[in-house]
Order: structure tokens, then sequence, then C-alpha cells
């Protein structure tokens, strides 16, 4: 027959004691563990180097859309100088159309909305009102 042990085995098994706040972390019940279990190395210099290269990458694509912006612009520029030479007549009459198109819309929007005769018969009648109330006030 074995001989018996009179040891106990603790339930804590160093590390954290009773009465401690458990941290907020992951806690594994299979291994009967609280913590954040450990994060694999961190270089940073390789993270730095990763986010160098988007960033030069971001500045490529910027870079080739910003050309083919200028060259449009450009296109649209020469396209329209060709136009004016071939075409100076008709060319000076549509921007007086599309300017007075403008000045019409402009003017239209600023102006007051017309009035009916029914609308300044009550503004008179209104004001007429207003008078006699004032004299016998």
């Amino acid at each position: 027959m074995p001989a018996q042990k009179n040891q106990t085995a603790s339930l804590i098994s160093g590390g954290a004691k009773l009465g401690e706040p458990v941290p907020r972390a992951i806690i594994d019940t299979n291994v009967g563990s609280v913590g954040i279990p450990p994060q694999p190395g961190f270089n940073a210099e390789e993270e730095i180097g990763a986010l160098r290269k988007q960033l030069d990458a971001l500045r490529k694509q910027v870079a080739e859309a910003s050309g083919k912006i200028r060259g449009g612009a450009r296109q649209a520029a020469r396209q329209t100088e060709a136009t004016v030479k071939l075409y100076p007549v008709s060319s000076l009459m549509i921007v007086a159309v599309l300017v007075g198109a403008v000045a019409f819309a402009i003017a239209g929007l600023r102006s007051p909305p017309p009035r009916s005769r029914y609308e300044r018969m009550l503004d008179d009648l209104g004001t007429l009102y207003g008078r006699v109330r004032h004299r016998s006030g």
C-alpha cells in the first residue's frame, strides 16, 4: 500500500492572491490563467518600412492622377483656342449668350416675385386700417 500524502495542493498557484482585483483580460478556463497571452514580437522598423512603402505607392498614384488631369485641362484649352481661332465671331456670340443667360438667372433670383392686384389691394387696405387705428388711438 502506498503512503498517504498529508499535504494538499494550493488552489492558487503563485501569482495572484485572494482579494486582488482581476485584470480585464482574457480568462482561459482550459489552462486556468488570467491575463493577456504573450503577443508576437513587434518590430517597429518593419512596420515603419511597410508604412513608407504604402506612402510611396499613394504618392505615385496621386502624381499619376494629377498628370492625367493636367493633360486633360491642357487638351481642353488647346481645343478651345483652336475653336476660337477658326470661328472667332460665333465663339464670341456663344460666350455672349452664356453670359446673358447667367445674368438673367441671377437677376431672376434677386428680383421680388410679381404681386397680383389682390395682394396690392390687401396691402393698401392694411395701410389704411393702420392709419385709421392710429388716428383713433
